[in-house]
């Protein structure tokens, strides 16, 4: 159980930088389009790794 948790954690920590590499590439422009503001891309982020 407790490594199913730590194997979990690691999991969403990836995705998540995953997810803050992607959306730091975009543009001001891009990020714009779909709706997001630079300083909201580790909560959009982070909201998208607990997925």
């Amino acid at each position: 159980m407790f490594l199913s948790h730590i194997v979990g954690a690691y999991q969403q920590w990836r995705r998540y930088n995953q997810s803050l590499r992607e959306l730091n590439c975009l543009g001001d422009r891009e990020l714009a389009d779909i709706g997001i503001t630079r300083g909201a891309i580790p909560r959009v982020a982070w909201d998208h790794s607990e997925r």
